[in-house]
């Protein structure tokens, strides 16, 4: 049999497996509530695992791995950010979202900020909601992008069609099961990415050490860093400042008599702009906040916890050497698309049916990470905008119909736009959100929670800022000098902290 057709038929057996899952949760969901937030009644390790398999999405499959290929150990500082990150919002935020979320018995993100602040909760729901709406079509569609290129990579289907079976396998148990159906399959989804992880790493390691010297790039991933060259081999990453980039070109241009002290602060910058997923982990992603919210008790906000935390280090650690596997194996440069490395090497080293499993955690991270964005959005739209400004005629409607119709058309949109930013690394794509959401809302949950003098329309102008600023500073290009990522977190902080004093309550 084919090797591609052999993988196609383990990868539809568990899409199969997967969908029809996630339609037997749907029937448990008799309210809007279960359909947002699962009732605020999840177990803590399915919360863990969801959160993780959402949290990591094609990220963690395609891109991260994809940017261990491109730039080396560089890459390493990306990781220590999130790891760092994540383990902040399992130890310090997670149990108090929880205890918030119930307090104020709230089904939203942004419903939660809005009760908290309540003298300009209009403003912070329809003002919050509209920005995380923005931004998650662009989160959707980079999930979209990723599935397609998997396909694409994998059996030469075109991107758009590709993107197209992964939008059919995502929505319908999504629309029908909402919240519940997303979290519950997303467990299925963290058990196969993280076993992809591991086993994918270790079977390269043994591969690459078992080849015939000179039929691969390199025997090892040290001797693999150090063939590709310094941009490769150090964490410092300094022979990415090259002469004519754009963060070389303005650091010179400031310091034409001192290269050292330009070179210099340019590394420091580069190391930044890697950290700086960091912010985004804050309590900023409202998808991954709702996990925290729907633990079930405190007990269970424990058992989530470690779980969360064990999981992310393995994760990551995994991810980076796939990619660095794949230097030895391939060398530097040689993919059209870095972001195909994880099924490249997967094909290489195993056989179609444990390649098929562990390519399927590749789909695994995309579809549990466009299904939890897409109910978010729909929950954020439905009980943030619509539901407040239906007329009283219309007070008996459906909501949990309307919040399925939205589900479905954002569906749409976000499928549209990808297919219009097809030629973007999902790496960009997901940074931008990152900094446009995360560094914005990591501000305005650390000040919520921390912060009694933070008032509503300090929390007004900081999300107007952030959403703003990475906007500006993305369509200005300033990107390739240092990220919005990092910057966007400390214009919001600072917008927060002037505007709490300065504007009245």
């Amino acid at each position: 049999m084919n090797y591609n057709v052999s993988i196609l038929i383990v990868m539809i057996s568990y899409m199969t497996f997967i969908v029809g899952w996630g339609i037997y949760q749907g029937r448990k969901v008799k309210n809007s509530s279960d359909f947002a937030i699962a009732g605020r009644n999840l177990p803590g390790w399915i919360a863990a695992l969801s959160e993780r398999a959402t949290g990591e999405s094609s990220w963690a499959l395609l891109g991260l791995p994809g940017a261990a290929y491109a730039t080396g150990l560089l890459e390493v500082w990306t990781a220590i950010g999130c790891v760092l990150g994540v383990l902040i919002a399992w130890i310090v935020l997670a149990w108090r979202l929880r205890n918030e979320a119930e307090k104020y018995k709230t089904d939203s993100f942004t419903d939660y900020i809005a009760q908290k602040h309540g003298e300009n909760g209009k403003w912070i729901r329809t003002i919050g909601s509209l920005t995380i709406v923005f931004f998650f079509f662009f989160y959707v569609g980079a999930q979209f992008l990723g599935g397609g290129k998997t396909l694409h990579n994998l059996f030469g289907i075109n991107k758009t069609l590709g993107m197209f079976i992964i939008v059919l396998l995502v929505v319908p148990y999504t629309i029908y099961g909402g919240f519940r159906s997303v979290t519950y399959t997303d467990v299925i989804q963290a058990i196969v990415m993280i076993i992809t992880l591991i086993i994918a790493p270790i079977a390269g390691i043994i591969y690459i050490k078992t080849q015939p010297e000179g039929s691969i790039f390199a025997n090892s991933i040290n001797e693999a860093l150090a063939k590709a060259g310094t941009q490769y081999n150090t964490l410092l990453g300094g022979a990415n400042l090259t002469p004519d980039s754009k963060l070389s070109i303005f650091l010179t241009s400031i310091f034409p008599n001192s290269i050292n002290i330009a070179k210099g602060i340019g590394i420091g910058i580069i190391i930044a702009s890697a950290f700086s997923w960091f912010f985004g982990y804050l309590g900023g992603q409202p998808q991954l906040s709702m996990r925290f919210m729907a633990i079930s008790n405190a007990k269970n906000a424990k058992q989530a916890r470690n779980i969360g935390v064990v999981w992310t280090i393995i994760a990551y650690i995994g991810a980076l050497m796939i990619g660095w596997i794949g230097i030895a194996i391939f060398g530097p440069n040689k993919l059209a698309d870095q972001e195909a490395i994880m099924p490249e090497v997967l094909t290489r080293l195993f056989n179609p049916f444990i390649a098929g499993i562990l390519i399927t955690g590749v789909l695994a991270a995309i579809i549990s990470t466009a299904n939890s964005l897409l109910i978010l959005s729909a929950t954020e739209l439905s009980e943030n905008i619509i539901k407040p400004i239906r007329t009283k005629s219309a007070k008996n409607v459906n909501v949990l119909l309307q919040s399925r119709l939205i589900t479905a058309t954002l569906s749409i949109i976000a499928l549209i736009l990808a297919y219009f930013i097809s030629s973007e690394l999902i790496y960009a794509i997901v940074g931008f959100v990152w900094a446009g959401i995360g560094s914005t809302f990591s501000v305005v949950i650390i000040l919520t929670l921390f912060w009694r003098k933070y008032h509503g329309k300090a929390v007004v102008l900081t999300i107007l800022s952030g959403l703003l600023f990475t906007i500006i500073w993305r369509l200005a290009g300033l990107e390739q000098i240092i990220s919005a990522r990092f910057l966007t977190f400390f214009v919001a902080l600072t917008v927060a902290v002037c505007t709490t004093y300065i504007v009245k309550k």
